[in-house]
């Protein structure tokens, strides 16, 4: 038996339960189908005026309708219309029929509901010529046929509108949850193309510059190409390793997520391996050493009480805005050195990144710049677009643009949680 085979004969419902579904649908079905008699005869029961036994075997028969109306509601509602018209041929009294004719507006308000236009207007007019029919059974004179259908008709129109409401507020709902879930997808997308631009970006700036470096030299200087060739597999090999922490990362959460109709890892399944700890600024060294070996020296400033532990996100993301623009540097400002600034305060860290490259786009200043165009006169990028987003994540303040001296600065400014204080003491 082959694998789509099985799964069918899995999904299909046992035979028991199928059988009793088509009991419980017959049984409704010969229920409902002894309404319009029940009504009919019920309206007429009791001696003399036995007005509350009339109410009583009206509502049971109303009652017995239920079942089928959760099933087929056109067809409940059509033996309700029969019953309806049927005990107002017995000229009952009129308030005996106002259960029923309430019945029948609560059956097209769920029509509306649930069904389209092209079924619950034909149906709602057919309610409404059965009623007119058994007011004029109920009815004496015309002024009190006009006020009659004036009130059947605008208790009919509000049933309608009612569950035409209920109806535009279930789509709306489910449009929704529909947008709900494509921003989150969107949102993942973003997320997961940061944390790769981020990985690989700075890297494979480091390695091209690099191999460049190697193919000059390499037949004047086979030592400095040597070391070129060094930096290049050490770099590449961090790269690889960002890269599988992340790409584990992302399995991790789809299989913590199982895809519907599918059942989760056993619980006594081997947990996987744990994750290394995401970059923080306790690693600018490492990335500072990288960068020199781009050819751009570092000077990083620590201001501040930067031995205080930081939140893991604002960790992230300060290290982030730093290899981006340390990548930037190295890419595009034509200069050796840069300086790294990080200032923790008590509700603040500002992490700021200067250069003293030429400026080569002298029109753009920071609060024109918004990353979409070019980067020190490159090429179009990503770079400060992500880094911004970063920073207006966290709440923060992000700035970007040339330097009126000449070079380029990048300043992000990330909110902190104030210390909670204790119990103050008497």
């Amino acid at each position: 038996m082959s694998a789509t085979a099985a799964a069918t004969t899995t999904a299909a419902p046992p035979p028991a339960a199928s059988s009793a579904g088509r009991v419980s649908a017959v049984l409704a079905w010969c229920v409902a189908a002894a309404h319009p008699f029940v009504l009919f005869f019920g309206v007429q029961a009791g001696p003399f005026r036995s007005t509350e036994l009339r109410l009583f075997l009206t509502t049971v028969g109303i009652g017995m309708l239920l079942p089928l109306a959760r099933r087929r509601p056109e067809a409940a509602l059509g033996l309700l219309l029969v019953g309806l018209f049927a005990a107002a041929t017995t000229w009952p009294a009129p308030e005996l029929l106002y259960l029923p004719v309430l019945a029948a507006d609560a059956c097209v308000g769920w029509l509306t509901a649930r069904r389209p236009l092209r079924i619950a207007v034909p149906a709602a007019l057919t309610t409404l010529a059965v009623q007119l029919g058994a007011a004029t059974y109920t009815t004496s004179g015309r002024n009190v046929f006009v006020t009659t259908a004036l009130a059947l008709a605008l208790a009919l129109l509000t049933a309608g509108l009612l569950g035409r409401s209920v109806r535009e507020r279930r789509a709306h709902a489910t449009e929704l949850r529909a947008r709900s879930e494509a921003e989150a997808v969107t949102a993942e997308r973003l997320r997961i193309a940061r944390e790769l631009h981020d990985v690989v970006a700075h890297s494979i700036g480091v390695i091209a510059i690099q191999a460049g470096v190697g193919r000059r030299v390499i037949d004047t200087q086979p030592a400095e190409a040597r070391n070129a060739l060094a930096t290049i597999e050490t770099t590449s090999r961090e790269t690889l390793a960002g890269l599988r922490r992340t790409l584990g990362a992302l399995r991790a959460s789809t299989k913590d997520t199982p895809a519907p109709g599918r059942t989760p890892a056993h619980p006594s399944s081997p947990a996987p391996a744990p994750l290394e700890p995401a970059p923080g600024l306790a690693d600018l060294d490492r990335l500072v050493a990288s960068t020199a070996d781009a050819g751009v020296r570092v000077e990083v400033r620590r201001l501040g009480a930067p031995g205080l532990p930081l939140p893991p996100e604002v960790d992230l993301a300060a290290y982030r805005i730093v290899q981006e623009s340390l990548t930037n540097v190295v890419r595009h400002a034509s200069t050796a050195a840069c300086r790294v600034t990080v200032d923790r305060s008590e509700d603040t860290l500002l992490v700021e990144i200067t250069d003293d490259g030429p400026s080569k786009n002298t029109a753009l200043d920071t609060g024109a710049y918004t990353g979409a165009g070019t980067e020190h006169g490159h090429r179009h990028g990503y770079g400060i677009v992500g880094m911004r987003e970063r920073a207006a994540l966290l709440g923060g303040r992000f700035s970007a643009g040339p330097r009126p001296g000449g070079g380029f600065h990048v300043t992000a400014a990330l909110p902190l949680p104030l210390p909670q204080e204790g119990p103050r003491t008497p």
